[in-house]
Order: C-alpha cells, then sequence, then structure tokens
C-alpha cells in the first residue's frame, strides 16, 4: 500500500509542471515490465525506476514510468504464460530480463513471446551468440556483449603486444564459430596496420576426451602464440593434453576467453579476459532503465498519439510499428555515463564498448587444486576525453609460460627456407648446367628451372648481386636454403581469375599461395604499395628511382671542326681583309717619301713582302724583316695587330666551346620532356608489362594520356625492350635505374637522361608475418651501414655490392659519361683531325711547288748543274746577263780570284748582286759568306735571309 501511495504522489508532482509558454500536455504513463530472478533484484529494480522518475533527465515531463516485476520460477513455458499473465496483461512498453547465470533458455523464452508482439526487451546477463541472430530474436538487446565479442579485445591485445600471426583452437559450436568469423574479419590487414595473420585454425567438437591429435598438429607449426576458445570442460581436457605434449613450456604464448580461464588447469603465464561488471546486476538494471527512459521520452516528445501495447497474448495489430520504432529508439542510446561503462548498441542489438579486465595466471597451488591467483595486468575502457576504447597492459607484471619475465618471440625460426628468384641482369645470372655438373666457384648456386611446356626440372647455376646478398645473409642467422628459377620469368601482377576476384600471379603469386611452401623472393623487387598489401617487404637493399634510356646520338665532328668558331661569311670576309690590308700597306709605304729623306735611294716593300706581313700579323708569326717603315704604314700595321688579338681570340674562345663541350644530341630530356607528355606518332616509348614501372605511371592520373600510349607498346621483358632500344625501333625506355645505369655503362651507344623519379627501393619479400621479417630487416641495415671486416676499407657491404656488379671497374664506358649528357671530355682526333689534314697539305703543297720551282728554273737554265763542262766564271757571266749587264768596273767577277771544284753552301747575310760582290769569307764546311759592296741598287741583287743558298761549282775565296 506504502508503494502506491508514493506512486500517487509522484503523478500530482508531475501534473503540477507546466511548461513554459504554452498549455499542458496530456499526462501519460508507461510500464515497463520486468523479469528478474529473484526478490533482491526485484527491489533494486523498484528503486532504480523511481530514482529516474526524479532525475530531471530521463523521463519527459507529464510522463511518468511504473514498473511491472516478475520473478520467474520453472520451465520457459511456465516462464511465457507468466509473462502473459503479468507483465503483458498490464500493457508494458518495454521488458528487462535479468536471468540468472546459464539462464539462456529463461530469455529465450521471453524474447520469443514479446518479439511475437514486437515488445522490445533488455536482457543483461545472456551472452550466446544465437541471440544476435535478428531473425529470430527480433526485439532483443542486451547489456553485456556476446562471447564472441572477446574477439576485439584479442585483436587489440595482440597489437599491443605486437604479435602478427596465431593459430585459433575453438570449438565447433554457434559461439565458437562466431569468434572465429569475427576475429578473421578484424585480424585483416589494413591501410593504417600489418594485421593479424592466421597461421592455423583447428576447430574441434565439444565434449571430446582427446585433443592430443589437435595440439599435436600446433606444435608442428612455427608459430607459438595460441588462442583458445572453449568452455570449462573442454579447456580443462585441452590443458591436460598440452602439459603432455610440454606445450606450456617457455615460447609458448597462451591467450584464453572467459569460460576458459576458469578451467582447473589453465598454464602459468596464460593471458586471459574477464567482463567487467559481468556479474554486478544492479549496475545492468539500472543502464538498461535509464536506457528506456531515454527512448520512451523521444518517443513521447515525437509521437503526439501512442497507441496502447497489447494487454493480451491472444491481440493483434495495433502495436507492431509502434513497437519497432520504440525499438529503434532503444537501440540509438547512448550512455556515456553507465554504471558498467559507455552503453551503446550495434545492429544486432548487442552491447558495444564493454569493458574488459586482463588478467594473468601467476600462480597454480598445488595444495589447493581450484585456486588460482589471477593478477590483474591491464584493462580496456572507454576513455571520454578521447572518446575511444583504450587498452592499457603492464607488461612488466605479467610472468610468460615457463616462468619467464620477457615475452616470447611468438614464433620459432625456421631453418631452412624455399626461395626463388629469377633471372634479372645484373642482380641474378644464370647458365644452364648438365645433369651430372655441379655449380663451381664462389656465389653460385644451384637453381633448377621449371619448364613450363615439358614439366620438366632443368638444372641451372645462378650467381649475382642477389646471390651474394643471400648467402650473406644465411651466414649470418645460419639458416640454409633451396632456390628456385621462376618458371614464367614474371614479378607478378594483379589479374581477375575466373570468379572475378583479383589475384596475383607470379612469384608474388607463389609467395602469396600457401600451397607453394615459398618462404622468400630474393630478386630485384620494387616496394610499391599494391605489392605490400600482398606480401612483406625487408628495408631497401638498394635504393633506386625510374629514369629513361635512350640510343646516344653522338656528334661526329667534321674534317672542318676547326673552321666551326666561325661561320663561312665571316672567314671570307677576314681572308679578303687580310689581302686588302696587305695591298694599304705596300702602297702606302710605296708612296711615302721616306726613303728619298737622306738622298738615299732606298727600296720599298715589295708586294709580297706586304702580304708575308699581313699573314704574320693575323697567324702570330715572328717578324724580322719586311715590316712598313714609313709611319702611315706602320699605324696601319698596330690597327691591323690589333684587330688579329681580337680576332684570334675570340676564334681561341669558339673553339673550346665547340670542341671541349661538345655533346651528344639528346632525343628527350627527361620525363617533362613534350615529346612524352604530348605524344607524338614517330615517337615511341615503353617499359615493362604488368612491371613496378608499369604500376607506378597507372597510379599517376596526371600522366594517364602519357601511359594510354606507352601501354601500347609495352615490353614483356626488360631484355626485350633494351635491344629494341639499340636497334632503334624503340626511342626511349622508362626503366628502373639500376639496370639502365648498368646497361649504359657496357654500351657508349646507350646514354640514360633526365633526373630520376618514382624514387624506391628493392626489397626482399616474405610472407606477411613472417618470422624472419624483423631479423633479416635488422640485417639489412646493417649491412648498409656496417663495413665487414675483409671490407672495412671500402664502406658498407652493399656498397660494395654496387661497385662489383653494378659499377665494375673496366667497364668500355666510364661512369661519368652516363650521369649527365653534360660532361666535359677529352679531345681526340677525331676532334681536333682537321688540324693535321692542313698540315698534311701543307707538305704536299710545298713539295709541289718545290718541284715546280725546280723544274722552272731548270728549264730556264739548261747548262746548270751540268758537271765539268763549264766554269763558274761564265755561270757568273750568265748570271750577270740575266740581270741586265754589269756596273762599270766591278763586272765579269773580277773580285774572285780563284775556284775549286768542290761544291759548297753560300750563306748570305743581304741582298747582293753579282756584279757587286767584294767580300766573300771562306767558311769552314765548304761555307762561304758573301757580303754587300754597298746597299745601292740592290734591287737587282738575289735576297736571302736566314737560310743557305746551295752552290754547285767551285768554291770562292778571297
Amino acid at each position: 500500500m506504502s508503494r502506491w501511495i508514493e506512486w500517487a504522489a509522484c503523478v500530482v508532482l508531475v501534473t503540477s509542471v507546466r511548461r513554459v509558454g504554452g498549455a499542458t500536455p496530456p499526462s501519460r504513463r508507461f510500464f515497463i515490465g520486468g523479469v528478474l530472478h529473484d526478490n533482491q533484484t526485484q527491489d533494486h529494480f523498484t528503486r532504480a525506476l523511481r530514482m529516474i522518475n526524479f532525475d530531471g533527465v530521463s523521463v519527459a515531463e507529464q510522463t511518468t514510468l511504473y514498473d511491472v516485476t516478475t520473478v520467474l520460477h520453472g520451465s520457459p513455458i511456465t516462464a511465457s504464460l507468466q509473462l502473459c499473465q503479468m507483465l503483458i496483461s498490464q500493457a508494458v512498453y518495454t521488458v528487462v530480463v535479468a536471468s540468472p547465470p546459464g539462464g539462456s533458455v529463461t530469455t529465450a523464452a521471453v524474447s520469443y513471446t514479446c518479439g511475437f508482439y514486437h515488445i522490445p526487451v533488455i536482457c543483461t546477463h545472456s551472452r550466446d551468440s544465437s541471440f544476435s541472430n535478428k531473425n529470430i530474436h527480433v526485439s532483443l538487446l542486451r547489456t553485456v556483449p556476446p562471447y564472441n565479442h572477446q574477439a576485439d579485445v584479442w585483436v587489440t591485445l595482440l597489437k599491443h603486444l605486437q604479435y602478427q600471426q596465431v593459430i585459433l583452437l575453438h570449438s565447433s559450436d554457434t559461439d565458437g564459430r562466431a569468434l572465429y568469423r569475427r576475429f578473421q574479419s578484424l585480424a585483416q590487414h589494413r591501410d593504417d596496420d600489418m594485421g593479424i595473420k592466421l597461421v592455423s585454425v583447428i576447430e574441434f567438437t565439444t565434449g571430446e576426451d582427446s585433443f592430443v591429435v589437435e595440439l599435436a598438429a600446433i606444435r608442428e607449426e612455427l608459430v607459438k602464440v595460441i588462442l583458445l576458445y572453449a568452455n570449462e570442460r573442454d579447456a580443462d581436457r585441452i590443458f591436460h593434453d598440452a602439459a603432455y605434449l610440454n606445450m606450456m613450456e617457455d615460447g609458448y604464448v597462451w591467450l584464453v576467453t572467459e569460460q576458459a580461464l576458469h578451467s582447473q588447469h589453465v598454464p602459468v603465464g596464460a593471458l586471459g579476459l574477464q567482463l567487467k561488471y559481468a556479474d554486478d546486476y544492479d549496475a545492468h538494471i539500472t543502464d538498461s532503465l535509464r536506457v528506456v527512459a531515454l527512448a520512451l521520452r523521444q518517443l513521447h516528445e515525437q509521437e503526439v498519439v501512442i497507441p496502447d501495447p497489447p494487454i493480451t497474448c491472444e491481440a493483434e495489430g495495433g502495436w507492431d510499428e509502434t513497437g519497432i520504432r520504440l525499438f529503434r529508439l532503444i537501440q540509438q542510446q547512448v550512455l556515456t555515463d553507465g554504471k558498467t561503462g559507455k552503453v551503446a548498441f550495434d545492429g544486432h542489438g548487442d552491447r558495444t564498448h564493454a569493458e574488459y579486465s586482463v588478467v594473468n595466471v601467476q600462480d597454480h597451488h598445488q595444495e589447493h587444486f581450484g585456486q588460482r591467483n589471477l593478477q590483474h595486468v591491464g584493462e580496456l575502457f572507454y576513455d571520454k576525453v578521447r572518446g575511444q576504447m583504450v587498452l592499457e597492459v603492464n607488461r612488466s607484471s605479467i610472468v610468460w609460460p615457463g616462468g619467464s619475465s620477457t615475452a616470447p618471440p611468438g614464433y620459432s625460426l625456421p631453418t631452412h627456407l624455399n626461395v626463388m628468384t629469377l633471372l634479372e641482369t645484373p642482380f641474378v645470372y644464370a647458365a644452364a648446367i648438365d645433369a651430372d655438373e655441379e655449380c663451381e666457384g664462389k656465389g653460385k648456386e644451384l637453381c633448377p628451372l621449371l619448364n613450363p611446356t615439358t614439366r620438366e626440372w632443368e638444372r641451372m647455376c645462378c650467381w649475382g648481386y642477389c646471390l651474394d646478398l643471400l648467402f650473406t645473409l644465411s651466414d649470418k642467422n645460419g639458416f640454409t636454403f633451396n632456390l628456385t628459377l621462376s618458371a614464367d620469368g614474371n614479378y607478378g601482377q594483379l589479374e581477375e581469375n575466373q570468379e572475378g576476384q583479383k589475384t596475383w600471379n607470379g612469384m608474388i603469386g607463389q609467395l602469396v599461395n600457401e600451397s607453394e611452401a615459398l618462404d622468400m623472393i630474393m630478386a630485384p623487387l620494387t616496394i610499391n604499395p599494391e605489392r605490400s598489401q600482398a606480401l612483406h617487404f625487408t628495408k631497401p637493399f638498394k635504393y633506386h628511382g625510374i629514369t629513361i634510356l635512350i640510343k646516344r646520338t653522338l656528334v661526329v665532328p667534321a674534317l672542318v671542326s676547326i673552321l666551326q668558331p666561325f661561320r663561312g661569311t665571316l672567314w671570307l670576309l677576314l681572308l679578303v681583309t687580310v689581302h686588302i690590308i696587305a695591298f694599304f700597306i705596300w702602297l702606302l709605304d710605296r708612296l711615302s717619301p721616306v726613303y728619298k729623306l737622306d738622298g738615299k735611294d732606298t727600296d720599298s716593300l715589295v708586294l709580297s713582302e706586304s702580304f708575308w706581313f699581313s699573314w704574320s700579323v693575323i697567324l702570330n708569326s715572328g717578324l724580322t724583316d719586311g715590316t712598313p717603315r714609313c709611319v702611315s704604314g706602320r699605324v696601319l700595321g698596330i690597327v691591323w695587330g690589333g684587330f688579329a688579338m681580337i680576332i684570334v681570340a675570340s676564334y681561341t674562345a669558339n673553339l673550346a666551346a665547340f670542341l671541349v663541350l661538345d655533346t651528344p644530341i639528346s632525343a628527350i630530356t627527361g620525363i617533362n620532356d613534350a615529346r612524352l607528355r604530348n605524344p607524338v606518332e614517330n615517337f615511341t616509348f615503353a617499359t615493362v608489362r604488368g612491371s613496378s614501372v608499369d604500376m607506378f605511371f597507372r597510379r599517376k592520373t596526371e600522366w594517364a594520356n602519357m601511359y594510354r600510349v606507352m601501354e601500347a607498346h609495352n615490353y614483356p621483358t626488360v631484355d626485350q625492350a633494351i635491344h629494341a632500344v639499340r636497334n632503334g625501333s624503340l626511342q626511349a625506355f622508362i626503366w628502373e635505374s639500376s639496370r639502365l645505369e648498368y646497361e649504359a655503362s657496357r654500351d657508349c651507344e646507350l646514354v640514360t637522361v633526365g633526373e630520376l623519379f618514382g624514387r624506391s627501393g628493392y626489397g626482399i619479400g616474405l610472407q606477411k608475418g613472417s618470422p624472419w621479417a624483423d631479423k633479416i630487416t635488422l640485417d639489412i641495415l646493417d649491412l648498409h651501414e656496417l663495413p665487414h671486416v675483409w671490407w672495412s676499407w671500402a664502406g658498407g657491404y652493399m656498397e660494395v655490392l654496387d661497385k662489383e656488379w653494378i659499377w665494375t671497374e673496366g667497364s668500355e664506358c666510364s661512369e661519368d659519361d652516363h650521369h649527365s649528357l653534360d660532361f666535359s671530355k677529352r679531345l681526340g682526333l677525331k676532334n681536333l683531325e682537321g688540324i693535321f689534314i692542313m698540315v698534311a697539305g701543307g707538305i704536299l703543297s710545298g713539295t709541289f711547288l718545290i718541284l715546280v720551282e725546280i723544274i722552272y728554273d731548270r728549264w730556264r737554265n739548261p747548262t746548270q748543274g751540268r758537271g765539268g763542262g763549264g766554269s763558274d766564271d761564265s755561270h757568273l757571266q750568265q748570271q750577270d746577263d740575266g740581270d741586265g749587264g754589269g756596273s762599270g768596273g766591278d763586272g765579269g767577277g773580277g773580285g774572285v780570284s780563284s775556284m775549286d771544284e768542290v761544291g759548297g753552301l753560300l750563306k748570305v747575310g743581304d741582298q747582293f748582286s753579282s756584279n757587286s760582290l767584294i767580300n766573300a769569307e771562306v767558311m769552314t764546311n765548304n761555307e762561304v759568306s758573301l757580303l754587300p759592296e754597298n746597299s745601292h741598287n740592290t734591287s737587282r741583287g738575289l735576297s736571302i735571309r736566314g737560310g743557305v743558298l746551295p752552290c754547285w761549282g767551285p768554291r770562292l775565296s778571297r
């Protein structure tokens, strides 16, 4: 009676409240049913609902919530009848079920009955996965998560502990399979993390007497992280058999669910989960009532007319739409300050954001067999500040199996690996060998090749950059390996299969396909996003970029290369100017009166001397005589000398530019060349089909036009594309810089152009979650930085491999010739052959002219050179006559007293006339020095400067 008095007072208080600025809406009463398992929870239900009525937030104005409760006893059928008679008959809007542990059958009976009338039901303790099926339990929600939601905590905990490979052992019942599906979905690789790989999944039948077979299969795996989902009875048997197989020792990691954690044989060091507030009935009831109150408030505010719920189990229609709407309103509610943490529901009506404790089994008291020391080592909770679930684990307080305080690696490293490679110069070379031959030589290894046609293995021997690296890693880590060559020679690309799914082919496909039993790809495998999703890459063992290979178009120096600094018109003008200057100097010197100032008849420059002077100045020759004597001629000579200095300096500078900085003509300048960005018909460029470079261009939307043109010309292999560049059928080949630089260093006709782009690296390919991933990555980093003892003078080991296999000594073309086209080169014969040809032409011209002179001289003086028939007197006389007669009393060779029969040389100091010789000095070696008598009348004399005149006949003596 007292309770009804309280409710009456409540109704009076609520109805006395008026809306500000509006009329009082009609009051409403909402009845909320409670199916409870004892009187204590029944009392709490009533008290909690009364507090919610007066909290000023949960309940709308002019509305009141009333409780209608019952304590269930008996079978599910009894529960359904009791529900109809005591709750539905009171027109309840919602039913809250707080069944006892193991009372899932009672919950199911309530759910079936209320679901038929679309009356929402909130369950506080049933966690079976079957309740998530909305085809059966159409109106059921629950404030506890199902058992399979422990997979969420497992994934978070494994990532926190950095375990990427696990083995799942689960029961074959509905909950076990649901957990497997949920874990598999959550563990998949995503862009923001590496994912977790299920190496093996073993399903067992509930209630078996022995699990030795299943556990023995697990023991053979390299992965030692075991996830167990089992009920308490099956967990006892599994742990007993695992101890028999020594699978609870150091090196193993056991993660178990809540049910298995209650096992008496749970191993020391195991990690388990416990749902927080799992046994707090009062907290769950309070949160359930608050969620219902908030949903009813929204329904009251949104609906003017709310139909009454059914009041009998025989009623039909009228409530279905309202019940469905109320169910969705409850499903949308979120409590951030609930008694059990953040309360929210997913699409199945299951609780999300549930909080768990992470416990560690640290002590198993054998004298009290049923006691365990479950140490709290972490928890998963909702952080209101960050607005997300947060896992905190005190790793230092965890005791692992075997009593170790250090977390096991979670795997045992295999000692033998199956490795695949492919032929790729200069990283991998291969040669066929006979059946009875072995690979001889350092760094060589047998690498059989499966013939795709005959399906027979062919014996091959491999060596190269990657083989040296593989041998080094093998020595450092102590593993052995079997090496095979890829049958199709392809790295691998994504292609659609018959089902429309994209799968990998080539080497990557064989690595991803676990049935191939392939552990590693040791090849120049470029790291890119597409491949990284399918396999695990180590850190790059060699960095590279993409560049362009073209055929070098050499500038062949012409024979007239020395004429290139000046244009033809300038050469012609210069040639005319030389002769004009010579003519004007001769003219000025001839017209000048300077030769008559002293009363002497001095001869001016002859025209030949003027030409000699003009050419000597322009060619920078030394001058001893034949210079102009008049002031006007000398002024013109100075001006001519200045002109010659400027011309010579300009010619020298331009000649250096043409000869020293002469560069090949490049077909393109780089990736941004207009002929690549806007392709033309007569310029073809390509890469290798399905390669990493092909994937790179496919991703670049700004180069879509370039890729469409290039795709039609792509080649199947690198060797075919390079051969096409050599024979001219392909103008540009776009590929990785390491290979192209290698090819260009060995073929002077090839050259790389442009700057590197699309920088990446070559990595070793491993299976996702491979136990060797971290170890080999660290070794690669060490080999980059730390020198080996044998080559400490040469830098890191990877640098040694680069020098040995890519930039080898003794290459036909130097490294500097191919890094850039803007290089300086030393001059060769091809550059200056025109000079040598000019000298040779001068020699031939001189020889021809001297022959012409000799022939002409003998034609003019037919008696000269005949032996014994004549005298020198008559020879001199004839010469005198030829010169126009004597000069007085000094004629006829009167100055010569005697002649010898021995021929000699006449060394002449100046002009002389045969009839004016007054002094001849007999020199040694049959030479005679002739001095002129005076400087007059020398125009008829012979002029020889600095030379010797051969003389046939008798020696002159004084």
